[in-house]
């Protein structure tokens, strides 16, 4: 029987899709590491408030990263280059979703409308991550290899998708509101589509590392479009909507250590 544990956990199990899934998270992470420590540091005087809280959010992202790999040298695995189709980071930024990496690599100071794309681009970003962590965690938080890892990850993930929303409605408060909702659209919906083209690539690749037989592999791409279909036809709202969360300030201190996995 087919179910997202049985399937996380036969890729856990064996080393090759081990070592593909956290080089590919890895890379993502790592990435969006770096984007964040960019806009911090073109953050515009009016703004500068925001400043610590992206540079938290990038460290956490880079923290993730390290995760990964440290998860990957605790098997004694090195990490594979990741296939350009599984690139989930990359593929967004070519789709126009979030700030162009040209803008970022550039030294001039970005403005609201941009911090507001960040914004937008990590709100739905984010709803995605902490949906696939809680996931996770909710099936190997007492894994001996990777609990400790998903209950972190997890954590952070929900702290980055509270700060989104805060900021969001501080913005929305302040006459923005129309381009905040127009740019949630325009990503989420993209998102969804980035989303879909990756999972199939990367159970693609996992099926041929795995062998799966040709009825598994295709009641598995089935499984993603159907998800997609659901996302396509309104499942997306759920990635644009905005509320005060529970979790106030969630990246106003400094990022967390962990040490454990060093």
């Amino acid at each position: 029987m087919l179910s997202a544990k049985s399937l996380f956990q036969e890729i856990l199990d064996h080393d090759e899709s081990f070592r593909l899934f956290c080089s590919i998270a890895a890379s993502g992470e790592s990435q969006g590491g770096w984007e964040n420590a960019r806009i911090a540091a073109l953050v515009p005087r009016s703004e500068q408030a925001l400043a610590p809280k992206i540079t938290r959010h990038g460290a956490d992202e880079d923290k993730h990263g390290r995760i990964f790999n440290a998860l990957m040298k605790k098997r004694g695995l090195e990490p594979v280059e990741v296939p350009p189709e599984t690139d989930y980071t990359m593929l967004l930024e070519q789709h126009g979703i979030g700030l162009a990496h040209e803008k970022l690599k550039a030294e001039q100071p970005l403005t609201v409308p941009d911090i507001i794309t960040y914004l937008a681009h990590s709100r739905v970003t984010e709803q995605r991550a902490a949906e696939q962590m809680r996931m996770l965690r909710k099936y190997f938080t007492d894994h001996p290899d990777v609990g400790r890892a998903v209950r972190m990850i997890s954590s952070d993930e929900d702290n980055h998708l509270a700060y989104a929303h805060e900021e969001l409605l501080r913005f929305a408060r302040a006459g923005h509101g129309r381009l905040i909702q127009r740019t949630l659209r325009e990503c989420a919906l993209a998102e969804i589509r980035v989303y879909r083209d990756v999972s199939l690539a990367v159970m693609a690749h996992m099926g041929r590392v795995l062998g799966w037989s040709r009825a598994k592999s295709a009641a598995l791409a089935a499984g993603i479009h159907a998800v997609y279909l659901y996302e396509r036809l309104g499942g997306w709202r759920r990635m644009v909507s905005l509320r005060m969360p529970e979790r106030r300030d969630a990246l106003g201190g400094p990022a967390s250590a962990a040490p454990e996995f060093a």
